[in-house]
């Protein structure tokens, strides 16, 4: 194992754990804010309860995400100043913007959220919150259309050794960047759905257990209404996850047909291709160093990849074999056989590179896999919440139910992950799409102990957020529903400002 290979996997468990926390972030923040706005509408006080308690999950899992995604900047210039080089004129903008803009939104208006219960009307302290909200999703949208142009490098060209951005709107109007917002806006409020569900369903388990025989609980009402809040949310990102995962899978059909390949363990192009349910499959690289793929054993439906791919039961689906010789004798290009501008102005420096055009096989194929299958479990379990609270209805309160709500939460949260997974993994060898290898763009000079040394570094930091994050989750979770007494503004300008949390 060398510097690179290692700054890889370095990479990709720090992303991979920061990641963790942005769904929830994502979703979260519009949740805590319907909440109060639920609760300034009926004056109902078991609102502002249950608003104030998931603003104490949503403060401690923001400020985990703040610290984690911190490294990630870091690592561009640390391990991989080749890669920061070559994009730093198409990053530069975007994730100047995230900073300046996004950023500052969300941090500047949570501040004043936190602080404000007892400075600002009602109204005003809500908008603050959407307004947190807001920044958050502003964020996404611009970390998303640099990875997107990773993925699809359009609106730039090649010129002084390096991409210039010729087209800034490029970022936004591309294909990559419309299929990934749609998906993983929706995504995020899975997990947020999941983690009220889960939480207010183990929660009015358990109060039903340890309420006396012949009473309810008085937390039972606003428990069901929050686990249904929960399910309902949760329901409704599946079905636009769904549909937006149609469209992202024809994208990649059109300008990544070699991950959708791997995705799917398709070795021939093949009509009427079938939707590969269960599969095994070895991959060694010949004298050229060419991956070649081979199928142990595969289960398929079939006409379903068609379907999926081009919305028609008979269409041709290109696999990795052709993809691959295709590849060596014309380098890369999209199913119609056309490169953008960048693509087209290196592809005679890229013909200099023997380069592997093959990603891990099993990796796409399984990540996929078990995106989906958390997904559907993730739904099945928000039909049976709505199936039990329906007409006024009590959930299970066994073991077995506040165990399955317990562990909610981390069906969509790992769904999310693995889908993260699939769409980087899937692009190798390119960290680039049809550009730069990744095997290009580390930091020559930086070594292999040098990058061990960080990487154990961060393992243990991160070791460290994860014992306090999950602590301080459970131990409020735990505390159940806060008693709140209805704030009054004050009118004393020369009071100081009191932290509510």
């Amino acid at each position: 194992m060398d510097a690179q290979v290692l700054a890889r996997w370095q990479f990709g468990i720090t992303t991979v754990y920061h990641f963790f926390f942005v769904p929830i972030t994502l979703g979260t923040g519009w949740l805590v804010a319907v909440m109060e706005t639920r609760w300034l509408r009926t004056r109902d006080v078991q609102w502002l309860r249950m608003t104030r308690f998931f603003a104490k999950l949503f403060l401690i899992n923001f400020a985990a995400g703040v610290v984690t995604g911190i490294v990630q900047e870091f690592q561009f210039g640390m391990n991989w100043s080749e890669y920061s080089r070559f994009v730093g004129d198409i990053f530069g903008a975007p994730l100047a913007l995230e900073a300046l803009v996004a950023f500052f939104l969300e941090s500047t208006f949570i501040g004043i959220w936190i602080f404000g219960w007892d400075r600002l009307s009602g109204p005003v302290h809500n908008l603050m919150m959407y307004l947190t909200a807001l920044g958050a999703t502003i964020s996404a949208i611009f970390i998303l259309a640099a990875n997107s142009w990773m993925q699809n490098p359009v609106g730039a060209t090649y010129n002084n050794g390096r991409a210039e951005l010729s087209d800034f709107s490029a970022l936004f109007t591309n294909p990559f960047f419309i299929a990934a917002f749609t998906h993983q806006i929706p995504a995020a409020f899975m997990v947020s759905g999941g983690l009220l569900a889960g939480v207010a369903g183990w929660k009015l388990a358990k109060v039903a257990r340890e309420a006396p025989a012949g009473t309810v609980h008085p937390d039972a009402s606003i428990w069901r209404k929050t686990a249904k809040m929960g399910a309902y949310v949760l329901l409704a990102a599946s079905v636009a996850v769904m549909g937006s995962g149609h469209y992202q899978a024809q994208v990649e059909a059109r300008f990544q047909p070699m991950k959708l390949a791997a995705s799917e363990g398709l070795l021939d192009t093949t009509t009427a291709a079938g939707f590969s349910i269960v599969g095994i499959y070895t991959q060694e690289r010949d004298e050229q160093g060419i991956t070649r793929v081979t199928e142990v054993f595969s289960w398929e439906v079939p006409y379903v990849l068609s379907i999926l791919a081009f919305n028609h039961p008979m269409a041709e689906v290109q696999g990795i074999n052709d993809l691959t010789e295709q590849y060596l004798t014309d380098g890369h290009r999209a199913v119609d056989g056309s490169r953008n501008q960048l693509q087209e102005e290196f592809a005679s420096e890229l013909a200099t590179l023997s380069v592997d055009p093959v990603p891990n096989v099993m990796v796409s194929y399984w990540s996929f896999r078990l995106m989906m299958g958390l997904g559907f479990v993730s739904m099945g379990i928000s039909l049976l919440i709505l199936w039990f609270t329906r007409k006024g209805g009590t959930p299970p309160s066994n073991k077995i139910w506040q165990y399955l709500m317990g562990s909610l939460p981390f069906f969509p949260l790992f769904a999310n992950s693995f889908g993260w997974i699939l769409t980087e993994m899937g692009r190798q060898p390119w960290i680039v799409y049809g550009v730069l290898p990744t095997w290009t763009a580390n930091s020559p000079n930086v070594s292999f102990e040098a990058v061990l040394t960080s990487m154990i570094a961060y393992t243990l930091i991160y070791g460290i957020i994860a014992v306090i994050v999950l602590n301080l989750f459970f131990t409020f979770i735990g505390k159940g529903l806060p008693d709140v007494t209805p704030p009054k503004v004050r009118t004393d300008d020369d009071s100081p400002l009191a932290f509510a949390y």
